[in-house]
């Protein structure tokens, strides 16, 4: 194997034999000395891919507003945990929170951060100097009470299952060893409990962590009250299909050539998870395109009102993050990636997820 993951993960199935696509993405993003996660930062112009939050503060800011419009409906609770999934740098944090500061300047709120890496768990630190911020492996250990919940681009790198309709039923697809290389096999008995009508080669993909994952906060939810919001790209329809992909260096890549190098991710099946959170008694809102939720909550406003105070050149650089952010074209990050809401069902609709929300604070400036 090209990686020393990669052998390891090929000694492993000659070992116990091929394992599936779930399990692979969990060892070449989370493998304790050699996950993709583990042993760098992947974002920017020098890493693998760039979100949201590096591209402009107003991303954050908005997210930031959002959270206040809902705290408020929340009745302002003084207990609230906010949390985010997957919090990159901390800049989302760092934007929401000035954001949130400003339109809820009573909110006395404790920051809780879901991240695994310890070279992004030591740049958030530096990045949110001053707040009061503790970290998780995983959301189990969150403390209770009412939450609000921030998942920008994290659902897509959870692991998840593939299989494919052959002529004996739905086959799990796997990783397994080909003239000792990986190679993606299937598993030669069919799955019983999946039953979907399709072709046969049609290849279909369970977001099993994800949809574990919106299970529990669902239940959290209508217990004690809160929201996620989950911010990603994926498809809005159940269909077929191979989703299954990795980046490097801003580019598409083979998923089995250089594992733990590469970031590894499925496209997000809202339709699934909100089939999840809903069969817990949680609310569902949207899923509404990116484009459609940043400028319901006032994203060209925002923008107008920094390019008013910036230079030529800086103004130039706010219409295009904007314009990045919004991009309506199908594979542009506006109509690619949705925004989701789940929430308790007491709270009623959600800002920019149902009806445009009146009177919405204006970001900090």
């Amino acid at each position: 194997m090209s990686t020393p993951l990669g052998a390891e993960i090929a000694g492993l199935i000659r070992e116990t034999g091929p394992i599936g696509i779930d399990r692979y993405m969990a060892l070449c993003l989370g493998h304790p000395v050699h996950g993709y996660y583990r042993t760098r930062d992947p974002l920017g112009a020098r890493g693998d891919f760039t979100t949201a939050p590096e591209i402009s503060q107003m991303f954050g800011e908005l997210l930031g507003v959002w959270v206040a419009l809902v705290r408020r409906r929340m009745g302002a609770p003084d207990d609230l945990v906010l949390v985010e999934l997957g919090p990159g740098r901390g800049t989302l944090m760092a934007d929401a929170l000035r954001a949130l500061r400003a339109a809820a300047p009573d909110a006395r709120l404790a920051v809780h951060l879901v991240e695994t890496s310890p070279v992004l768990r030591a740049a958030q630190e530096a990045r949110l100097v001053g707040a009061d911020v503790t970290w998780h492996d995983g959301i189990d250990t969150l403390p209770p009470g009412p939450a609000i919940v921030i998942a920008n681009e994290f659902l897509d790198c959870l692991p998840a299952r593939q299989f494919a309709r052959t002529g004996r039923g739905w086959c799990e697809r796997v990783v397994g060893l080909v003239e000792g290389r990986l190679a993606f096999g299937l598993a030669p008995d069919p799955v019983p409990e999946i039953a979907a009508e399709a072709p046969e080669g049609a290849l279909m993909t369970l977001p099993s962590a994800a949809l574990g994952l919106v299970r529990a906060l669902g239940r959290r939810f209508r217990a004690a009250g809160g929201a996620l919001l989950a911010i990603d790209y994926g498809h809005v329809r159940p269909g077929f299909g191979d989703t299954f992909q990795a980046l490097a260096g801003h580019a598409f890549a083979d998923p089995l050539a250089a594992p733990g190098a590469a970031d590894l991710t499925v496209h997000v099946d809202f339709a699934a998870l909100a089939r999840a959170a809903a069969a817990e008694g949680a609310a569902v809102h949207g899923p509404v395109t990116q484009r459609d939720f940043l400028l319901a909550m006032g994203l060209a406003e925002r923008a107008e009102r920094l390019k008013a105070r910036a230079g030529a050149e800086q103004a130039r650089a706010i219409e295009a993050a904007a314009a990045r952010l919004t991009d309506p074209a199908e594979r542009g990050m506006g109509g690619l990636f949705k925004v989701l809401g789940v929430a308790d069902p007491r709270l009623g609709p959600l800002p920019a997820l149902a009806a445009p929300e009146a009177g919405a604070p204006a970001p900090a400036a």
